[in-house]
């Protein structure tokens, strides 16, 4: 038997408006069922809405709360990610006088900073890269993580690290800034990008500040450039160039090399942890034999003098 669509909105009416409520076979449900089954489905989805009508209304009440709820926090959550991403990281400064200082860095990474140095680093880490400043000396042992490179800015340079553990020396006054490699693997380059190279272990890559080039250098016993860690220097057939460099770096004085002949005199020489710059210099002055030296103001002035 077929039935007209308004026949059938009569019927569903009728049924709505019975103030009789039929049992078993006759009930609303069951006839409902029964004349589902002798609709086309096309007119089955018609007629659907229909027979919500009875369903108490109440029933819906927790599913929109649920669904307001999750909405606001949804809100929430936006909204306190776009603030999170758009408001600038809280940046720290560490600084060193002439003391040394261990740094845990927000990734679990550390840098031991020399004297007279500064690294400044965000709070938290959020970029795609784990990048820090550097101005001074620090050596670093860096958390291993693929996903996020740790990069070192150098003034002109950026030292990418590829291994975990290395040292860059770039105190302002000095013509170059060193980078040197005791493990794994650092990719240094120049802060426009044109010049880049990779180091391995007991290698360093020396920035000329004026020419802007590098030059790569073996480093026999690389454990000597970090062992003002301990306190240590360790000059290994150095130029007194090189020595008075490093020296000036550490104590925080001007040292200045009148003679030109006198700046690649070399030398092999340990000092311990503690002693002074005058008691170096004695002793550096007596192993050559053909130097003094004297202060004026705060600058040391090294001068050449007839053996």
């Amino acid at each position: 038997m077929n039935y007209s669509d308004q026949k059938i909105e009569q019927l569903l009416e009728q049924l709505i408006a019975s103030t009789r409520s039929p049992r078993g076979r006759f009930s609303a449900e069951e006839g409902y069922k029964r004349l589902r089954h002798r609709l086309p489905i096309s007119k089955r989805l018609l007629s659907a809405p229909k027979y919500h009508l009875l369903i108490p209304k109440h029933r819906s009440l927790p599913v929109r709360l649920m669904s307001m709820a999750a909405a606001i926090a949804l809100l929430c959550i936006l909204s306190w990610v776009a603030y999170y991403y758009a408001t600038p990281p809280v940046m720290c400064t560490v600084s060193t006088l002439a003391e040394r200082k261990s740094v845990l860095l927000p990734d679990g990474s550390t840098a031991v900073l020399n004297h007279f140095t500064t690294l400044t680093y965000p709070e938290r880490f959020r970029e795609k890269n784990r990048k820090v400043s550097l101005t001074g000396e620090a050596c670093f042992e860096v958390s291993h993580d693929p996903q996020h490179p740790f990069i070192v800015q150098a003034e002109a340079i950026y030292v990418q690290v590829l291994g975990t553990h290395f040292n860059v020396e770039v105190y302002p006054d000095n013509p170059e800034i060193r980078t040197t490699l005791l493990q794994g693997a650092v990719a240094v380059s120049n802060s426009q990008g044109t010049e880049r190279m990779i180091l391995k272990p007991n290698e360093s890559a020396i920035y000329n500040k004026e020419k802007g080039s590098f030059t790569l250098t073996a480093v026999p016993d690389p454990t000597s450039t970090i062992a003002w860690q301990q306190g240590n220097f360790i000059f290994q057939n150095e130029s007194l160039q090189e020595i008075i460099r490093e020296l000036s770096n550490s104590f925080g004085i001007s040292i200045r090399i009148d003679d030109e002949a006198l700046r690649n005199y070399r030398f092999t020489a340990r000092f311990a942890d503690g002693e002074s710059l005058t008691y170096i210099l004695d002793l550096l002055q007596q192993q050559a034999g053909c130097f003094s030296y004297m202060q004026e103001n705060n600058q040391i002035i090294i001068q050449k003098v007839n053996p």
